[in-house]
């Protein structure tokens, strides 16, 4: 009779240890590996967008870069105020002209800045425009040699306004103009 209390009791200790310190345990042990196998996977799909960016790395390496740079010239990423109008002034100067009076306003609230940097508004459009209101004076042959440099350079613009006023002049027939374009970026 003791053996078979024993018994039950060492059964019933048994069954306790299991029910309140075996179990609980196993399924702990069973939830860490399954956040285990969860994060295996994404440790698999980490290295898989880490090949895959460098394929596409290896791709753009392969490239020319002096292509790379002319296409950022002519679908630019973002608006370099500055560099526009340097690159302006330096194909007018090419033709012995000069941009004077620059003003510089950007589309969204239509804010005009005299200075070489204009805020930026936000919009939902994927692409945004800048318009740029400057003079030149010069002869008509200079400035049509200059437009036909605008015309052919990579970075998309549009002439949207032109003036021309005649100015006197002692040895050349000069005329002043004035000139709006406007040049658009990605967003």
């Amino acid at each position: 009779m003791i053996k078979m209390i024993l018994s039950v009791v060492a059964f019933a200790v048994g069954g306790g240890i299991f029910f309140l310190y075996t179990q609980p345990r196993f399924d702990s042990i069973r939830a860490t590996a399954s956040e285990v196998g969860q994060y295996d996977e994404a440790l698999e799909k980490a290295a898989e967008l880490q090949a895959l960016k460098q394929s596409l790395l290896s791709r753009y390496n392969a490239f020319n870069p002096a292509d790379v740079e002319r296409l950022q010239k002519l679908l630019p990423d973002h608006v370099d105020n500055v560099r526009l109008v340097l690159d302006l002034d330096s194909l007018a100067a090419r033709h012995g002209l000069a941009l004077q009076n620059v003003v510089i306003s950007d589309s969204a609230g239509g804010k005009e800045n005299t200075g070489a940097v204009a805020a930026v508004g936000e919009s939902l459009q994927k692409y945004d425009s800048l318009t740029l209101k400057f003079a030149t004076q010069g002869t008509y042959p200079n400035f049509k040699a200059f437009l036909e440099d605008i015309e052919t350079s990579l970075r998309v613009v549009d002439l949207v306004e032109l003036k021309l006023v005649r100015e006197s002049s002692q040895t050349e027939l000069l005329y002043r103009y004035d000139i709006t374009i406007k040049t658009y970026w990605l967003k």
